[in-house]
């Protein structure tokens, strides 16, 4: 066995013509050319934008490489190989720009994608299935998008323009912005199969768009992509994580103590620590 593995790599190493002498000249242009070509091709990213950056720089490189071996080699089975693979570069090159100009977006959901789904690498192919299931509804000001004890939770919804003010028995919690869900809270205190209501308000302040995606089509969807399950899963936490750090500061008790959330066993005062047991850490008013 060792001696067939040494006469293999004998072959290989020294079973051709050794060279005669290196040549004095330099290659013609085009084959350093066609060698930038292939150099900045293989620097190419990931995505649909780096396979069509990839490929549009191959090409070229093949390209070169195949006029270099037609004019001043005269190798004919040199441009066929570079000639093969520049035809199955520019097929590529086809595909990626249809698949580009297939995947289109609305002005909200471009401004959505780059603002958040972007940031995450999150391809264009997977954006696109997640928009597809959802749609953009407007909501004028003053008008509510949920009430109180009233209003079911059927769908979930990012807010893409305008602000929205959450209150609870009339009084002020936050405001939510764009590109934050509306009724994160709700969503994840729910299972598939069950069904609530509205704990809070949520009214209008100004002309307000969202896109909102229904429970049952969303849950279909999680099922049928385990990434998109996940996407959801981090950002409506990052968004609830959000929420709740705006609520920190507007927990209060009746005299003078200010409660944290994050630290629910402790309390941050703006009087002396000897006055906490005159205090009564009971009376919570939100």
């Amino acid at each position: 066995m060792e001696s067939q593995n040494a006469t293999l790599w004998e072959t290989l190493l020294y079973g051709h013509h050794a060279c005669g002498g290196w040549k004095e000249g330099m290659e013609g242009s085009v084959y350093h050319l066609a060698s930038v070509f292939l150099t900045l091709g293989y620097m190419g990213g990931s995505g649909l934008v780096g396979l069509l950056y990839i490929n549009l720089f191959l090409g070229c490189g093949f390209l070169c490489t195949s006029i270099w071996a037609w004019t001043d080699v005269c190798a004919a089975d040199i441009f066929s190989w570079n000639f093969a693979l520049l035809v199955i570069s520019a097929m590529q090159i086809i595909h990626v720009a249809y698949q580009l100009r297939s995947v289109s977006f609305q002005e909200d959901f471009q401004n959505l994608y780059g603002a958040l789904f972007q940031p995450l690498g999150i391809p264009l192919a997977i954006y696109k299935k997640v928009v597809t299931c959802c749609s953009v509804v407007s909501l004028e000001k003053d008008h509510c998008y949920a009430m109180e004890g009233k209003t079911p939770i059927e769908r979930l919804s990012l807010l893409l323009a305008g602000r929205i003010r959450v209150t609870v028995d009339g009084e002020f919690l936050h405001y939510i912005y764009p590109y934050q869900f509306l009724d994160s809270p709700e969503w994840d205190s729910l299972r598939p199969s069950e069904e609530g209501i509205f704990q809070v308000t949520l009214t209008a302040e100004t002309n307000c768009r969202f896109a909102a995606w229904r429970r049952k089509k969303l849950y279909l969807l999680f099922a049928q992509h385990r990434r998109i399950s996940r996407l959801f899963s981090v950002l409506i936490g990052k968004d609830i994580a959000d929420k709740l750090y705006s609520l920190n500061d507007k927990v209060c008790i009746s005299k003078g103590f200010r409660y944290d959330v994050r630290l629910p066993s402790f309390y941050h005062l703006a009087v002396p620590v000897g006055e906490l047991s005159e205090r009564n850490p009971r009376h919570l008013k939100f």
